[in-house]
């Protein structure tokens, strides 16, 4: 088998399995916050929006570590013979780094742009969920803040406070 067909089943495998975790990840952090976020929910006030995207933010950085090991355990088996050195290489050219002072042999040196690519991505998926998040917590909070304005204001022109 050539080099070339090695270097790219490893790279499609490589791809998958992290696009499977990241997948995976998503959708136990989705899980993870949907009560938080249920549109008729209380305020969470501001301490809390700010607990929750601390948890967020560090369930997508222990995911992302995660995928920096995997693609680590790979270079540790073929490319590397310390587990240190494929971390740090597997981090650095994850987060698009690229010192260059650790690289990978001839045969799997396209490897490593992959990884900075898949990266990207991945970090580029975490980071627009995660602004999604905010977003929804802004929509909520200001919606809250509205129907609480015109509830005081329809109770001060005189209407009774509904019973249930």
């Amino acid at each position: 088998m050539s080099d070339f067909v090695r270097e790219a089943g490893a790279a499609v495998a490589l791809v998958a399995l992290t696009l499977l975790l990241q997948c995976a990840g998503m959708a136990a952090v989705i899980s993870f916050a949907k009560p938080s976020l249920a549109p008729d929910g209380l305020r969470l006030g501001p301490l809390h929006s700010a607990l929750l995207m601390v948890r967020l933010m560090t369930a997508f950085i222990a995911l992302h570590m995660l995928e920096i090991l995997l693609w680590a355990a790979f270079y540790r088996w073929l490319c590397f013979p310390l587990l240190e050195s494929a971390f740090y290489f597997s981090t650095s050219s994850y987060a698009t780094v690229g010192y260059g002072d650790v690289i990978l042999p001839q045969r799997w040196r396209a490897l490593g742009p992959v990884e900075s690519i898949t990266g990207v991505l991945m970090c580029g998926l975490s980071a627009s969920f995660l602004f999604a998040i905010v977003s929804r917590l802004v929509d909520r909070e200001t919606r809250l803040s509205s129907d609480l304005a015109k509830t005081r204001s329809s109770y001060s022109e005189g209407e009774t406070i509904p019973t249930i």
